[in-house]
């Protein structure tokens, strides 16, 4: 569907995008993220031909951007950051400006217009000029230009930009219907919109790809042990001795917890045993858990065994925020790295370079210093 081969962007020594490959699949929402300056803007007008590369290729459907812009163009819609809206005409007569640069055919345009009306919306304002709308449906007027002629891959720049909770619940409903019929491709800031949205999720920075998965496997990615957060009602003494006893724990930190009232009062009704300050004790845990293993069964039994209930367990797993600071963070830090070593490479080679000249120099001083010496003991020994 989409193929972005070794593709590079400079200005001047500077990398907006950096020797970036990803291929993106028929029948499936992708999430494009990175930090604010690491490209993901610039790739987006390079796959939709409003930028050229320095270098690489990008493919649509086989088109080749550069060589074939007209047959690669005709299956993108494209919605970038600022909707290209011109504010003098109506939303009706924008839509028809559009259909026409589209060429699409004459009697199909109505229909074409009047469906992508009602998909994003704004059927109500299509008589009312794009200047009077508000931030929202200037972005639903947006996006219903990209839907015209039907494309079969969508570009969505930070479509709920400006949008109310409302409109921006009815926008996600979109264009998660938009994977039916579309490819579609969707740069937000919003990580929970993202994860809600997206099958798959890829990250850049620096220019760089450094994640290409599902929401789930970069979970697994990152994590790589699991982690349960265990809580029971029992002595912390006595949960740390069951725990040391379970195999394919990696590690594990337990603490008392103090217990709630609606906790007290469920222990005195059930004549639990309490402890010496007359209190039920609580404790939990954080265990790490080694890749494979599942030990919830094995502790259920034990803990039971120990008369220590069950409070609380559930896997700990990252949130797309904590998995997108840590991957973007490593990268940055590689990239400061990097220039660090040039610059101390640069430095280096000036010092050794000043080291030369002054050695250089310093040899040419002595040279004509013994020249100089010999003309004199020459100029001595002509007088004699």
């Amino acid at each position: 569907m989409i193929e972005v081969s070794h593709l590079v962007k400079k200005y001047g020594s500077h990398y907006a995008v950096n020797d970036l490959t990803f291929r993106v699949d028929r029948g499936q929402i992708y999430g494009f993220l990175g930090p604010n300056g690491a490209g993901k803007s610039t790739t987006m007008n390079i796959i939709t031909g409003y930028l050229a590369p320095t270098s690489g290729k990008v493919k649509i459907n086989g088109y080749d951007i550069q060589q074939e812009p007209e047959e690669a163009k005709r299956c993108i819609g494209y919605l970038p950051e600022m909707p290209p809206l011109y504010a003098d005409m109506t939303v009706m007569e924008y839509l028809v400006f559009v259909s026409e640069l589209k060429r699409i055919a004459r009697k199909q345009r109505k229909d074409d217009i009047q469906d992508v009306m009602e998909r994003t919306g704004v059927t109500e304002m299509k008589d009312r000029l794009i200047r009077n709308l508000s931030k929202g449906y200037k972005q639903r007027v947006g996006l219903a230009q990209a839907l015209l002629g039907d494309p079969e891959i969508i570009i969505l720049d930070e479509p709920t930009v400006g949008l109310d909770p409302k409109q921006i619940i009815e926008m996600r409903d979109l264009i998660r219907g938009l994977r039916e019929k579309h490819t579609v491709i969707l740069s937000s800031h919003i990580l929970s919109e993202v994860s809600a949205v997206c099958d798959q999720i890829l990250i850049i920075s620096a220019g760089k790809l450094v994640a290409c998965d599902t929401p789930e496997g970069l979970t697994r990615l990152m994590t790589g042990e699991e982690e349960l957060t265990l809580q029971v009602k029992g002595n912390a003494g006595r949960l740390e001795e069951v725990l040391s006893g379970l195999d394919g724990i990696s590690g594990f930190e337990v603490k008392p917890v103090p217990e709630t009232q609606e906790q007290r009062q469920e222990s005195e009704d059930a004549d639990r045993p309490k402890q010496e300050n007359g209190e039920s004790a609580c404790a939990a845990a954080v265990i790490r858990v080694e890749e494979g293993c599942d030990i919830r069964e094995e502790m259920f039994y034990r803990l039971a065994q120990n008369r220590l209930p069950i409070l609380e367990l559930h896997v700990t797993t990252k949130s797309l925020e904590e998995i997108f600071l840590e991957l973007t963070a490593s990268e940055k830090n590689a990239e400061e790295q990097e220039e660090t070593d040039e610059t101390e490479a640069e430095e280096t080679e000036s010092e050794e370079t000043e080291r030369t000249d002054t050695v250089e120099m310093k040899t040419e001083e002595t040279e004509a210093k013994e020249i100089e010496t010999t003309e004199e003991e020459d100029g001595h020994a002509g007088d004699l």
